[in-house]
């Protein structure tokens, strides 16, 4: 018959444990002194009989009920004089003692992570008085562990976030698999970890589960999330172990690694000369492909003949720089301005200083168009005087009004 991988390693352990226990169940009733045992007018100052803990591996798989162990009883001559019970967890229906030999057997598939052991009472008794020949004594059947569960991440799947542009070997976060088998026996239990998916940016120890990052200079603008995929393999990680796996989404952080920038070294706006003061003049914006405090930034003008005629503010919502009037414009007296002005981030991370510098300049040039305006009058008020007698048609005074436009157009 052939065997694959894992049955091949069941079958080595059950081999090594039946090796390391055949002397144990075959010397179940060891000899000791214990106190005086009275029976029947009879004092016996010696213990016939007393057993250590028996062995059963989980998870038998055979048509036959498993030998468990056997006890005797020195009393016991032979002649079936005497007989054995068995009391106790399971007994009955999962352990069943031979009354005439006192073999006990399984009759069942024991699972050592369902219970991992059995306390049962035994007893001698002559058969025909059904009186016991020795004190009722306690032993203990023990579930000895085979292989047979697979790490579990039973907090997964995972979610973590770690800066971009982090050092190789900062930790992300750690993974933890658990192995229902027993961690006392053998390496059943004993899980290494390893990384199937996200190399090369991430590593995994294999003993403690904690995921680093494996590159320098990762960057958020060129990629922001990675999906790895860890193993647990028990057996420390050796052929024919159990394995179990999990995912763990790493999205990087932000950092402040982005100067601004104007996509643009100058722009011009026209703006009609009556336009009232306090009113949007333009908005332009320095690109950051930072994100959050990150890409946050100031404006301000700092230099041109528009100091004072207009100022700049920030947009907390879209980070734009808006330009207001901050006095009336006047085409006849100056018909365009020139700004000069600087976008800062406002939040600068001293590590990436040899990016910078985190500003940026361009130049905004307003023109003033001119408005068609109504004529003016020489004098807001004319004062004239004329006879009560005066004919019709006589010329009283004149008012007098031009065309402040440069156009200085005629006046009717």
């Amino acid at each position: 018959m052939k065997l694959g991988k894992v049955e091949f390693c069941h079958f080595l352990q059950i081999l090594a444990l039946f090796l390391c226990l055949s002397g144990m169940n075959q010397a179940e009733l060891s000899r000791s002194r214990s106190k005086p045992y009275f029976q029947s007018g009879r004092t016996r100052t010696k213990r016939s009989w007393v057993w250590n803990q028996f062995f059963v591996l989980e998870e038998y798989m055979g048509t036959d009920p498993l030998y468990v162990g056997k006890l005797h009883s020195d009393v016991d001559k032979g002649d079936g004089s005497i007989k054995y019970i068995l009391s106790g967890e399971g007994a009955s229906s999962i352990f069943i003692i031979d009354e005439n030999t006192g073999d006990i057997h399984a009759t069942k598939r024991l699972d050592r992570e369902e219970q991992a052991y059995y306390t049962l009472r035994a007893q001698a008794l002559d058969r025909l008085t059904n009186k016991p020949v020795e004190p009722e004594s306690e032993f203990v059947i023990k579930i000895q562990d085979i292989n047979d569960n697979e790490p579990k991440f039973l907090d997964g799947p995972y979610t973590a976030g770690v800066p971009e542009m982090s050092p190789v070997g900062t930790s992300v976060v750690q993974v933890t698999a658990t192995d229902a088998d027993d961690p006392t026996y053998g390496n059943s239990a004993r899980v290494v970890y390893s990384i199937l998916q996200g190399q090369p940016y991430f590593s995994v120890e294999p003993k403690t589960g904690v995921i680093k990052t494996a590159l320098p200079n990762m960057d958020r603008e060129a990629k922001d999330q990675y999906l790895l995929v860890i193993q647990a393999k028990d057996m420390v990680g050796q052929n024919g172990g159990l394995s179990g796996t999990t995912s763990v989404t790493v999205t990087l952080t932000d950092v402040n690694d982005n100067p601004p920038r104007f996509p643009r070294r100058s722009y011009q706006y026209n703006v009609p000369e009556s336009l009232p003061v306090a009113s949007v003049v333009a908005r332009i914006k320095a690109a950051d492909a930072d994100v959050g405090p990150n890409a946050e930034m100031e404006y301000k003008i700092v230099d041109g003949d528009g100091l004072g005629v207009f100022k700049i503010s920030v947009d907390k919502d879209t980070q734009e720089g808006i330009i207001t009037i901050q006095k009336e414009l006047d085409f006849e007296a100056k018909t365009s301005y020139t700004l000069r002005i600087e976008a800062a981030n406002m939040h600068i991370d001293p590590r990436f200083l040899s990016l910078g510098p985190f500003s940026d300049m361009t130049t905004v040039k307003i023109i003033v168009e001119d408005v068609d305006e109504p004529p003016v009058f020489t004098s807001r008020l004319y004062s004239m005087v004329v006879s009560e007698a005066a004919k019709v048609g006589t010329i009283i005074g004149t008012v007098a009004a031009h065309d402040p436009d440069a156009s200085n157009s005629p006046v009717r």
